[in-house]
């Protein structure tokens, strides 16, 4: 276990001290209010709550529990497997599906399901996402490689970070976007007054998202999402940027929207070169039948409404 501490000086004074501390340290407000609950975090070796207001002088102490290792168990689920071999394994996830365990989130993950599947998984990222290359969000669908051996973790992964990869995504948006296919650059950070969430910021990386229109249904349009980069809820923030917010998003998008298990977005087409052959592969993955279903009555009410 480790101690810090701070004292606060003029220029915080009268702020909240679960904002001073998220400021002053890398602490998150979330780790912070559960510190404080536990009694990790003293002012002037007292305890207090969250919203106490700091003043000059304060000495904030604050000690930093030892993590406990996460441990990754193999769990009986069925896996929809596109392709396998020694090196490469390519799933298409269902939404609602975590990827990887975290807090919270321990079991009933794909790399649970992977685990089960087969033994031998890349070890690069660690116990908690053995062969895992790349992620996508629990209520997004669709295609995933994954890696079997060190070897072809460090090839996938050189591909994308080179954009030679394929990744193409179907998503449901509101509104009709005006132009036939476009390009958003914008880079993207954590939103300045909701940490939980990702933004358009200045100070961002560097995100890069193409479209272009499949489908028009008048208050919605089925647009085909191709990645240059891979931040964090990408696609999602950068519709939402451009005003037309994915459907039936939770995080990014209005509550009026399409009834859905999550937004609507599906990784519909994976592509990328075999790392120890050589080889171009290309998958494709159908829609699932809530985003069809939902496509179909759009459909109806936009010939209807002709």
């Amino acid at each position: 276990m480790t101690k810090e501490q701070i004292i606060i000086h003029e220029d915080i004074k009268g702020t909240r001290l679960d904002k001073a501390l998220s400021e002053l340290t890398d602490l998150s407000r979330s780790l912070i209010q559960s510190m404080l609950k536990s009694g990790d975090i003293l002012v002037n070796n007292e305890s207090v709550k969250a919203n106490y207001k700091v003043q000059t002088g304060d000495t904030i102490t604050y000690q930093i529990r030892e993590a406990t290792e996460l441990v990754a168990e193999a769990e009986d689920i069925p896996l929809d497997i596109y392709y396998e071999d020694k090196d490469v394994l390519v799933v298409n996830k269902p939404q609602g599906m975590v990827v990887h365990p975290a807090a919270g989130h321990m079991s009933g993950t794909l790399v649970n399901a992977l685990l089960y599947h087969c033994q031998d998984l890349s070890g690069i990222n660690g116990v908690i996402r053995p062969g895992i290359v790349h992620r996508i969000d629990k209520d997004t669908s669709g295609l995933l490689m994954v890696a079997k051996n060190d070897e072809a973790h460090v090839s996938l992964s050189s591909q994308l970070k080179n954009k030679t990869s394929d990744r193409i995504y179907l998503a449901l948006v509101h509104g009709d976007i005006k132009h036939q296919k476009g390009t958003i650059e914008a880079p993207i950070g954590r939103a300045k007054e909701d940490r939980k969430k990702m933004a358009v910021v200045a100070d961002g990386k560097e995100a890069r998202t193409h479209f272009e229109v499949v489908e028009r249904f008048g208050d919605y349009t089925l647009i085909k999402c191709q990645l240059d980069t891979g931040r964090t809820h990408q696609i999602r923030v950068h519709l939402k940027y451009i005003g037309h917010p994915l459907a039936a998003d939770p995080k990014y998008g209005p509550k009026n929207t399409l009834n859905g298990h999550g937004q609507f977005l599906h990784a519909s087409e994976l592509g990328f070169e075999h790392p120890t052959t050589g080889e171009r592969l290309h998958f494709e993955a159908p829609l699932p039948n809530i985003f069809e279903e939902t496509l179909s009555r759009l459909r109806e009410k936009s010939e209807r409404d002709l």
